[in-house]
């Protein structure tokens, strides 16, 4: 099991989505990327090695049919898990502004920094 303090994950699709959410935080967030969607398999060890029944777990996923697929898998085996959405104008995570991914965030009690709340 990793344990790097962090008390909340944050899961989301792929590496630049995670990439995307780190430019604009400013708390110390575990994130965990998916690779797509999830077999039982993965998702076990993945639930163990980060823990997730026992931390704060948000979902931010990308709105397209892929995402909306994994948002739904993921609801149904974490559903303490927080959803944070970005506009479907934004479609990708990974193509969400940083001032908006920054407001989604910020409404979840996620710290970020603040030069992108401006």
């Amino acid at each position: 099991m990793i344990t790097d303090g962090s008390e909340k994950v944050l899961i989301v699709e792929g590496l630049t989505d995670k990439r995307q959410v780190n430019k604009v935080l400013a708390e110390d967030l575990t994130i965990v990327c998916t690779n797509g969607t999830l077999g039982v398999e993965r998702f076990d060890q993945m639930l163990e090695e980060y823990a997730l029944d026992d931390k704060e777990v948000y979902i931010l996923v990308d709105e397209d049919p892929s995402g909306m697929k994994l948002r739904k898998q993921l609801a149904r085996e974490l559903p303490h898990a927080e959803h944070v959405y970005v506009s479907s104008e934004y479609r990708e995570v990974a193509t969400t502004p940083e001032n908006v991914l920054a407001q989604v965030l910020v409404s979840k009690r996620i710290a970020v920094n603040p030069i992108f709340l401006i």
